[in-house]
C-alpha cells in the first residue's frame, strides 16, 4: 500500500454492516492497516446483501475494500486470547456489537485497556452506551426515526419518509472517524487512551441543525415541507421540461440574479417578495414565477444558465447521471475500480476526502471470508502454520 496520511496506523474492525464499515474503509483508504475480524464461517451480515456480483456482495466489498480479512471467535477460550494479543498491537479498535456485549465476552473497554492502555475503542450503536435505551439495537432506520429525521422528510400532507441513503449510518461512521481520530491525536501527545461512544441517534440529532433551533427558539414542530427550506427562498426543486431542477437562491443577491435572468424585475418591488422572510412567508406564490419560467427549459438548460450568472442550480441526477457527471466522476474521481478475487473488477465509492500531498483512496479490495488468516496469526502473530491449521480445526479461527 502506498504512504498515506495513516499509515503505520493499526486498526482492528469488529465492526458489522454499513456504519462501522464504512469509518473503516475511510481509514484504510487513508494508509491505515486494518484488519477486518469476523465471525468464522459466517463474516459479515453484508455478505449476504445485495447486490451481488459472481455470488459476491458488492455492498460488503465498497464497505470492506482495502482492508485485510481474518476470522476469529471471540467465545472460545483461545480466540479471546488471540484477540487480546492483537490488541496489544493496535492503536484503534472499532466495534458496534450492542452496548454490553464486548463485556459480555470479557473483552470490554476496562478490560481491552489493561492489555493496551493506549488503546483507540470506538464503539458505534443505535443509542450510546449510556442511558435508558442503551440496550436497545439499533440500525440505520432506528437513527433517522428516533433522531427526528423521518419526521421532516418528506411532502405536506404524506407520511414520514427515510432517506434513500442510509443516512444515519453514513452519519454514526463520519462521527466515529472524527472521534477516533481526534483520540489518536490526544494519544500521540499524552500516551493515553481513549474510549469514543458513538450513537446513530445522536449523530442523526446533531445533524437536524436548523429543525433544532425552530422548535427551542419559537416552540414550532417543523413538518414535512418537500424540498424546500424552512430559512430561506426560493431554495427549492422546480419542474421542467424534462424533469427536476434545484435552485438555490438564498439570499438577497442571488435572487436578484434570479430575477434579472428571469426578465421579472418586476418581483424586485413586489411587496410579497422583497425580503427574505417575505419569501419564505410567500413561498407557494414564488414557486409559481420561477417555474412558470423553468417549464420553458431542461434541467440543463436552466442549471448551465443559472450556474453563469452565479446562482446555484444543479439537476436532480439519477445515479446513472452522478456515475458519468465530469465534475463528480472526472475531475473528482469519485468511483473507482477494484479487483476483486472473484467478483471481478468491481467500481466502488471513492475516498470524498481530498488531500494535496497524499491520495486517500481505495488501496485494494474487500478480503474473502480469513482470506488473510496466515498473513495476521503467523506473520503478526507469529504462530506456525501446524498451530494455525490446528485453530482452524477447532474453529477458533
Amino acid at each position: 500500500m502506498g504512504m498515506g496520511l495513516l499509515d503505520g496506523v493499526v486498526v482492528l474492525d469488529l465492526t458489522r454492516v454499513l456504519a462501522g464499515p464504512y469509518c473503516g474503509a475511510l481509514m484504510a483508504d487513508m494508509g491505515a492497516t486494518v484488519y477486518k475480524i469476523e465471525q468464522p464461517g459466517r463474516g459479515d451480515d453484508s455478505r449476504s446483501m445485495g447486490p451481488f456480483q459472481n455470488g459476491e456482495s458488492v455492498y460488503y466489498i465498497n464497505c470492506n475494500r482495502g482492508k485485510l480479512g481474518c476470522t476469529l471467535n471471540l467465545k472460545a477460550p483461545e480466540g479471546k486470547k488471540l484477540f487480546l494479543e492483537l490488541v496489544k498491537k493496535a492503536d484503534i479498535l472499532l466495534e458496534s456489537y450492542r452496548p454490553g456485549t464486548m463485556e459480555k465476552l470479557g473483552l470490554g473497554y476496562e478490560t481491552l485497556k489493561e492489555a493496551n492502555p493506549g488503546l483507540i475503542y470506538g464503539s458505534i450503536s443505535g443509542y450510546g452506551h449510556t442511558g435508558p435505551y442503551s440496550k436497545r439495537a439499533g440500525y440505520d432506520i432506528i437513527g433517522q426515526a428516533a433522531g427526528g429525521l423521518m419526521s421532516t422528510t418528506g411532502w405536506p400532507g404524506g407520511s414520514p419518509t427515510r432517506t434513500g441513503t442510509p443516512m444515519g449510518d453514513v452519519l454514526g461512521g463520519l462521527s466515529l472517524a472524527i472521534g477516533v481520530l481526534a483520540a489518536l491525536n490526544n494519544k500521540h501527545a499524552t500516551g493515553e487512551g481513549e474510549k469514543v461512544d458513538i450513537s446513530l441517534v445522536d449523530s442523526v440529532v446533531s445533524a437536524m441543525m436548523n429543525i433544532n433551533m425552530i422548535y427551542f427558539a419559537e416552540g414550532r414542530i417543523p413538518q414535512r415541507i418537500g424540498n424546500r427550506y424552512e430559512s430561506t427562498y426560493p431554495y427549492d426543486s422546480f419542474k421542467t421540461k424534462d424533469g427536476d431542477v434545484i435552485i438555490g437562491a438564498g439570499n438577497d443577491k442571488l435572487y436578484r440574479l434570479l430575477c434579472q435572468e428571469m426578465g421579472r424585475e418586476d418581483l424586485l418591488e413586489d411587496p410579497r417578495f422583497r425580503t427574505v422572510s417575505d419569501r419564505v412567508a410567500n413561498h407557494e406564490a414564488m414557486k409559481e414565477y420561477v417555474e412558470a419560467w423553468t417549464l420553458e427549459q431542461t434541467v440543463d438548460e436552466v442549471a448551465d444558465r443559472l450556474n453563469k450568472i452565479g446562482v446555484p442550480s444543479s439537476p436532480i441526477n439519477t445515479i446513472d447521471r452522478v456515475a458519468r457527471d465530469p465534475q463528480i466522476a472526472g475531475a473528482r474521481k469519485m468511483f473507482v475500480d477494484v479487483e476483486h478475487p472473484v467478483a471481478g473488477k468491481v467500481t466502488v465509492t471513492n475516498n470524498q476526502l481530498k488531500f494535496t500531498h497524499r491520495e486517500a483512496a481505495p488501496q485494494a479490495s474487500a478480503p474473502l471470508l480469513g482470506q488473510h488468516n496466515e498473513d495476521v496469526y503467523c506473520g503478526l502473530l507469529k504462530l506456525d502454520k501446524a498451530e494455525l491449521d490446528r485453530l482452524k480445526a477447532e474453529g477458533t479461527i
